[in-house]
């Protein structure tokens, strides 16, 4: 290993410093307001996701954490700042969380198929917001119809379906987008190709 690889991958888990920062602020401000539930939002998690994913070097994990900040930043801005203001721990784990996460990416670059794992994710953060969170907080709307939408669904179930085909086509858009911002370079492209043949050949043999 080159000195030049040592440094960029010691400089990349030093990095994973700043969102486990973001997402101990945020514990912080939740548990003095005991609402600790609160933790469980996709964007909190997401930032612990992508502190681990750069301190042990998992692409998936680094992948999966940006695709879940792109509409987490958009959702956050709609129901949040525009509702109740600007907050300093909130505001760094979902502005600074993304930063970071694209600043990830332009070493571990995005994987066009990386969205299945972010959905998947998403659907375990939501059973487990369903089981372990107060119901009241409606925490990644695991426990109630969105406020508004009451007269539009009948039943939390409807309103379920809706929202879980909705959020596959925003994990969807979101990895894309950042495939398109973030793709790996030729190069690696035809090596996974190569890779994927070769293993499919194993298999078949």
């Amino acid at each position: 290993m080159s000195v030049k690889t040592l440094m960029t991958r010691t400089s990349f888990r030093w990095l994973a410093i700043l969102p486990l920062i973001f997402f101990l602020a945020q514990a912080i401000h939740y548990w003095r307001i005991d609402q600790l539930g609160h933790m469980l939002w996709m964007c909190n998690v997401g930032n612990l996701i992508l502190a681990l994913g750069l301190f042990f070097e998992k692409p998936v994990l680094i992948r999966l954490a940006a695709i879940w900040m792109v509409p987490g930043l958009v959702v956050w801005f709609i129901y949040v700042v525009l509702a109740w203001g600007v907050f300093l721990s909130s505001t760094l784990a979902h502005v600074g969380g993304l930063a970071v996460a694209m600043i990830a990416l332009r070493r571990y670059r995005m994987d066009r198929t990386a969205w299945r794992s972010a959905f998947g994710g998403y659907l375990v953060i939501q059973l487990l917001s369903r089981f372990i969170t107060p119901a009241d907080l409606n925490v990644n709307l695991a426990h109630a119809v969105a406020p508004g939408w009451e007269l539009t669904f009948q039943s939390y179930w409807s309103f379920w379906l809706v929202l879980t085909a909705a959020a596959t086509a925003t994990l969807w858009l979101s990895a894309m987008i950042l495939w398109l911002v973030c793709r790996p370079e030729a190069s690696t492209e035809r090596e996974s190709a190569i890779n994927s043949e070769t293993n499919l050949h194993k298999s078949a043999g």
